[in-house]
């Protein structure tokens, strides 16, 4: 039996690909998403390390000109950690001259960007009410929080700031920390200059276990992530009691159309949520899912149907 839709606000983002992806099918990818995904936001751009932009740089207009066309809104995303002079003039061009709507990442952009409609990433630590109205006064628009956030603190940043529409990740690996170093380049004996775009070899980074051989972490070139994948697909309902009004899918190798259209499912009426998950299930057989930190539990643990009183 279809379930009843959990509210017209609720619509769904798809953040940038964190990993180094081959560049056609990179560029494939987005225009498959253009085609066929029921998303309504789509964040393209390099965030994790900038120098795998030169790599697939030349397909961006195209993509960016495909999502367009598709009626999808385009965000154009900066980096995470900007260590270099060239970063940082690449960041403040990308924040002066863009024509799109810009996803800060990192505060040093937040100065290019003060007066001008943009859009605040989840890697910008937006944990209070204040930061979130000091950032909506500076021209905030969108606002993802960071994943780490519980329900309570969500709906408290939501309700301080109704002119800015909030998002929250809810769907795969959960960037965790990034560092001025290459981990990927480092197991393979190589520096982060010399790297060889050895990360990717790992189309959704490397697995890390502990020495006890149990599933701890994924490492993305200078990324590190969880290694369970953020489901929430079985929380949408709550998220928008709360006053989210964005849900973030990030990508991963595997169907990712067909994993918005099982979020997109649930939030038209047309699937429950459980079957949501188990459809997620067979889609990514070996994953994990995890809810913990919407719960305030450890980040890694799966309420699931449980939060609901299922």
């Amino acid at each position: 039996m279809a379930a009843a839709a959990t509210t017209g606000r609720l619509d769904l983002t798809l953040g940038p690909v964190l990993f180094n992806w081959e560049p056609a099918a990179w560029r494939d990818f987005y225009f498959r998403i253009a085609d066929e995904a029921p998303i309504d936001t789509v964040a393209v751009g390099e965030i994790v390390c900038s120098k795998r932009l030169p790599l697939y740089v030349e397909h961006l207009p195209a993509v960016l000109g495909r999502l367009a066309s598709a009626g999808k809104t385009v965000l154009l995303s900066s980096l995470i950690l900007v260590t270099l002079d060239r970063e940082r003039r690449q960041m403040e061009e990308l924040a002066r001259s863009s024509e799109v709507l810009v996803e800060a990442n990192d505060v040093s952009c937040l100065a290019h960007l003060a007066g001008r409609p943009h859009a605040i990433g989840p890697f910008v630590n937006v944990y209070n009410e204040a930061t979130a109205r000091f950032l909506a006064r500076r021209g905030a628009r969108r606002i993802c929080l960071p994943p780490e956030l519980p329900a309570t603190s969500v709906a408290a940043i939501a309700a301080a700031v109704p002119d800015v529409r909030i998002e929250l990740f809810a769907f795969g690996r959960v960037p965790l920390a990034i560092s001025a170093r290459c981990i990927h380049a480092r197991l393979h004996g190589l520096t982060k200059d010399t790297c060889r775009f050895v990360c990717g070899e790992d189309a959704d980074g490397l697995a890390v276990d502990t020495l006890d051989g149990e599933s701890f972490l994924a490492v993305n070139g200078v990324q590190t992530l969880s290694c369970s994948i953020a489901n929430l697909v079985e929380s949408l309902a709550e998220l928008a009691r709360m006053g989210v009004a964005s849900c973030r899918l990030s990508p991963q190798t595997g169907d990712m159309v067909a994993v918005a259209r099982l979020f997109r499912a649930v939030l038209d009426g047309g699937s429950t949520p459980a079957a949501a998950r188990a459809e997620l299930a067979n889609l990514f057989p070996a994953a994990q899912f995890a809810d913990g930190f919407l719960h305030a539990m450890p980040g890694a643990e799966y309420r699931g149907a449980a939060a609901q009183g299922g």
